[in-house]
């Protein structure tokens, strides 16, 4: 092994307000250097970034009955390439009300080890004895 670097990815950081332009040097795999940042925070990011995404996932539920839909989102980041797999099993929960902000919808997402939470309370709906609610 060589030790060459194989690529140069560029990244832009969002842990704060800074925004530092990255220049992140990889090697076989492997973050070889971090250079841009202001602060430790931005090497992390980086680090982390390129070897392995992570991202929040916030999406609706369609509730029957309820003018709104309830907002849910992962309590931590997933794993960026289980995004979509995670939008699909969110769509196909059966959610009643009452639910309270921070229930847990969809436990141990995709084995992920996090929640799917309410954003939102949503309160009991009033039976409508198959009228559509006004």
């Amino acid at each position: 092994m060589n030790g060459q670097i194989n690529e140069i990815r560029e990244l832009i950081c969002v842990n704060c307000p800074m925004g530092c332009r990255l220049q992140v040097a990889v090697s076989q795999g492997q973050v070889k250097t971090v250079k841009g940042n202001v602060c430790a925070r931005g090497e992390r990011y980086a680090r982390d970034e390129v070897l392995r995404p992570m991202r929040m996932v916030t999406s609706l539920i369609v509730i029957p009955g309820s003018r709104e839909p309830l907002s849910v989102k992962t309590r931590t980041a997933i794993p960026k390439d289980l995004i979509f797999a995670c939008l699909q099993q969110i769509r196909a929960c059966k959610v009643s009300s009452p639910v309270r902000m921070g229930d847990v919808i969809l436990p141990n997402v995709l084995g992920t080890g996090v929640d799917v939470i309410a954003t939102r309370d949503l309160p009991e709906l009033p039976c409508h004895h198959g009228q559509e609610p006004s």
